[in-house]
């Protein structure tokens, strides 16, 4: 059981309301975390808008939520790791093998691989990647934007991963256990 309360959606609070009326019309459900997160109308409008924003990016939905997979797996997120396994089979159309890669810290995908890799690089040292990592990815082919918005993913998704550890998320998904 979530150790903060997950209103209802008729009990969440006004603000938050036209914020989750977007996230259902856009996934056709309203997940936990929105709800959760709504209790504070500022801190769901701001996971949100970035959340759109890189959505926007050049990353692509396949690499975002491989990364999002690697980064729940690193911190141990149950919610995360089964809103993603959804998200990425579903919506991204990634294979199993490729999930498991993803969890794992990697991908089939070589470019793709390097994101991730990268990606888990900065969770690993919670930023201060060496010079060898940082040219790595720029040698796979990735921009100064890219990059960027690799940061970022990572960023907002370790947000997410510790909201849901912290309030033990309900998860609304199905059940994906970390590896260890």
């Amino acid at each position: 059981m979530s150790r903060i309360s997950i209103p209802a959606y008729e009990q969440s609070l006004a603000a938050s309301l036209p914020l989750l009326d977007a996230v259902n019309k856009q996934l056709g459900v309203i997940p936990n975390l929105m709800k959760l997160v709504g209790h504070s109308p500022a801190a769901l409008e701001g996971y949100l808008s970035l959340n759109g924003a890189l959505a926007k990016g050049t990353i692509g939905a396949k690499t975002s939520e491989r990364i999002a997979l690697a980064v729940a797996e690193l911190n141990g997120c149950s919610y995360c790791l089964s809103a993603h396994s959804y998200l990425g089979t579903h919506l991204a159309k990634l294979d199993a093998s490729e999930l498991d890669a993803n969890r794992h810290g990697t991908s089939n995908d070589p470019k793709a691989s390097t994101a991730v890799r990268f990606a888990t690089r900065i969770v690993g040292t919670r930023g201060h990647v060496a010079d060898a990592d940082l040219e790595a990815v720029k040698a796979a082919g990735f921009s100064s934007a890219e990059i960027v918005e690799i940061v970022l993913l990572v960023a907002l998704n370790t947000l997410t991963n510790y909201v849901n550890n912290v309030a033990q998320t309900d998860i609304d998904f199905p059940v994906v256990k970390p590896l260890n």
